[in-house]
Formats: C-alpha cells, sequence, structure tokens
C-alpha cells in the first residue's frame, strides 16, 4: 500500500525522488524535508550562494472582478492596496471578526497595463481552501481563481540573481518586493518576484506545471546552486525573524501582537474599513498584554514550540511558538510571545526545557540581518 497516496504531490516530487530527498508529510502534501546533504549545510550554502525550493504547495490565486479589485481588496485585508504601483507587492492579512491572522500572504498589482484591475495573490498552503471561501464569502463580486496549472520555485541567496541573470534579465529589472513577467528560453512568459522567506536577496518564480522540472534541472546544473528542503527553510526564515503560520501567527493573534503594525499603511489604521479592524484600532492606541520577541538561550538547550518563559520567580509569562538551532550563529534560538511588560530587549527570562528553568534573554529581531536587495 502507497504510504502517500492520502497526501498531494508537486510537479517536483519525481525529481525530489531522484535527488534521494527525505520526504515527508507537510500541510498536505509530500515535501523535501532535506536532501543527503543535510540541513545544515544546506542552510549554510544558501546564505553563501543559492538554495533552490520547492514552494509549489503554496496558493497562487487571482483575484479579478468588473470594479476595483484593491478597493475591493481593503474590506478584507488592512494592506493599503490603493497605493500599490503596478509591479509592486505588499505583505498583508486575511483577519478574523477579533483581528486574528486567518492567514499572511503578499499581494501584487501586476505591471503589465492590462492587469491593472487583477491581483496576484500567494497564500500559505495549509489556508488555500480557507482563504478561498473567507474572500469568496466576504466579496462576492470578486472572481478568486487558484492557479493549479502553475508551480512555485524560490532562488534564495546572495548568488541567486547571478545565477538567474543566465536565464532572464529579472535581476536587472526588479528590486525587492517587486514583480513582473518575464520570459524564459523554451518555457515563455513566468511571473517572477524579488521576495523571499530567508532574510536574503532572492527570487519567486512561477512556472507552468509541465515545464518546472526541467527549468529547475538546469538551475541545479549552475555550480552556486543546491536543492533546500523544509528543514534549512524554517532555520533560515527563524533567523531572519520571519513568523510562520500556525506557529507565530494564528487566529487568536493579531498583527499588533506580532510587531506586524508596519504592515499596515497610515491610512488604514486611521480609516478602519476592514474585518477585524474595531480591535486593531484598539490595540494601536491602547497596547497590547503581549508581544511576539526573540530570545537567545544562555545555553546550548533548544527550545522548541510550546516551551514555556518564566521570569525571575519562576512565573509563567509566555510561550515559544518557534524554536531551533541557528546554523549562521551555531546557537539556538527561539521566538515567543510574553507579557509586554517583558518584552524589552535585554530582559532576562527562563526557559522551562525539560522541567528545569535555563537563562535566556529576550532579543532583537532579526537575529541575522536581513540582505534584500532595495536600491
Amino acid at each position: 500500500m502507497d504510504a502517500t497516496a492520502d497526501f498531494n504531490k508537486t510537479p517536483l516530487y519525481n525529481l525530489h525522488l531522484s535527488l534521494l530527498a527525505k520526504m515527508v508529510p507537510f500541510a498536505g502534501y509530500m515535501m523535501p524535508v532535506q536532501y543527503p546533504t543535510g540541513i545544515i549545510k544546506e542552510h549554510l550554502h544558501t546564505r553563501i550562494a543559492a538554495g533552490l525550493f520547492d514552494i509549489s504547495h503554496m496558493g497562487q490565486v487571482i483575484l479579478e472582478g468588473g470594479l476595483d479589485i484593491y478597493q475591493a481588496a481593503e474590506a478584507v485585508m488592512p494592506g493599503d492596496f490603493q497605493s500599490l504601483k503596478p509591479g509592486q507587492i505588499r505583505y498583508s492579512f486575511l483577519l478574523n471578526e477579533q483581528g486574528g491572522v486567518i492567514d499572511d500572504l503578499m499581494v501584487t498589482r501586476p505591471a503589465a497595463e492590462n492587469e491593472q484591475n487583477t491581483a496576484f495573490v500567494i497564500v500559505n498552503a495549509s489556508g488555500r481552501a480557507v482563504d478561498l471561501a473567507h474572500i469568496r464569502k466576504h466579496l462576492p463580486q470578486v472572481k478568486a481563481t487558484l492557479l493549479e496549472d502553475r508551480a512555485l520555485i524560490a532562488l534564495q541567496g546572495p548568488k541567486a540573481a547571478q545565477v538567474l541573470s543566465r536565464f532572464c534579465d529579472a535581476p536587472s529589472k526588479l528590486r525587492f518586493m517587486h514583480a513582473g513577467k518575464f520570459s524564459i528560453a523554451n518555457i515563455g512568459l513566468c511571473w517572477i518576484s524579488r521576495s523571499g522567506y530567508t532574510g536574503e536577496d532572492g527570487f519567486e518564480i512561477s512556472v507552468p506545471n509541465e515545464s518546472v522540472e526541467a527549468f529547475c534541472k538546469k538551475l541545479l546544473e549552475q555550480p552556486e546552486v543546491l536543492p533546500i528542503g523544509l528543514g534549512a527553510r524554517d532555520s533560515l526564515r527563524l533567523e531572519a525573524g520571519l513568523p510562520l503560520h500556525g506557529h507565530d501567527l494564528n487566529p487568536d493573534i493579531s498583527p499588533i501582537e506580532a510587531n506586524l503594525s508596519w504592515a499596515i499603511g497610515k491610512r488604514r489604521r486611521e480609516q478602519g474599513g476592514f474585518i477585524g479592524a474595531e480591535t486593531v484600532q484598539r490595540q494601536l492606541s491602547e497596547g497590547v498584554k503581549r508581544r511576539l520577541v526573540a530570545l537567545r538561550p544562555e545555553c546550548r538547550a533548544l527550545a522548541r514550540e510550546a516551551t514555556m518563559i518564566a521570569d525571575g520567580e519562576g512565573r509563567f509569562i509566555g510561550c515559544v511558538t518557534s524554536g531551533g538551532f541557528s546554523p549562521s550563529l551555531n546557537a539556538p534560538i527561539c521566538m515567543g510571545y510574553v507579557e509586554t511588560a517583558f518584552a524589552k530587549p535585554g530582559t532576562a527570562v527562563s526557559l522551562i526545557v525539560r522541567g528545569k528553568p535555563l537563562p535566556a534573554k529576550i532579543v532583537d529581531l532579526p537575529f541575522i540581518p536581513h540582505r534584500y536587495v532595495k536600491g
């Protein structure tokens, strides 16, 4: 009996097997967690060269309709989309009535003149069905289409632009958080954004299902590129201080508690008009009782998700939401929520690991400086 039969497979599944990837269930898909090189080498290689990620489990959605699509989108998301310029990307959220994060996502205004009333949205794998249902319920006049004929890959790292420039001119045309359609030989026009989830420079590339394996093989032939699995993807994003939905974000956590108020523009903060606005506006004016923080354990023990955080008196003040080993720092790191009074960098706390209080300090995010190309 095929143990993988109950899980979806991306168009790159057979390529992962040929590369001897260790496959695991993730968000309803069989995905590579690591390759024979191992998580630490994959992680460090991405920091110094270029890593290739299969992110086809993510949802690619087109929003369109016979109205101002960006004005409509502001009813269900707090982003300032009406100010988006052609080719620009904005990070935002779907919120519930209590201001909790249903999902975080990327919204792009296409660069093409004839696509100005469409939006290209990337949603998390586990939230695809929920997100589409939420949008269709609250924006019945908008057509939301999941693109199931396209794969999505990410090329990340300081040499990603050098590699991709051998196939198209996107690196010379795009800066961070911008996107467009670019021609790739033997494939045609592909949607490419200068964005990613590692804190490094990089690109996310939407490729037709039938072309993606051949293109990935060409990328992997480049001496700078290694395939990277979910294990290193998680440690890279944790070092970069990027929250993971289902862990650092969920429907019980607001963007303000998660230190993501920067993603809500001034006009939206003042005017509201989006689902969850009442809670968000109240928290912006009155403050919150807890905040997402970065923590550095002062020992070698790892503090995983659900590890309790205590103050100097042993009182529980919060909980770790993401934790693991940082290959770049050669040390454990974690993120979690603590009472706001303890959120200041430099504050000493304890992490309760296997029943023992271990010393840690609140530190600034990110753990590793971002190296996005913004110029």
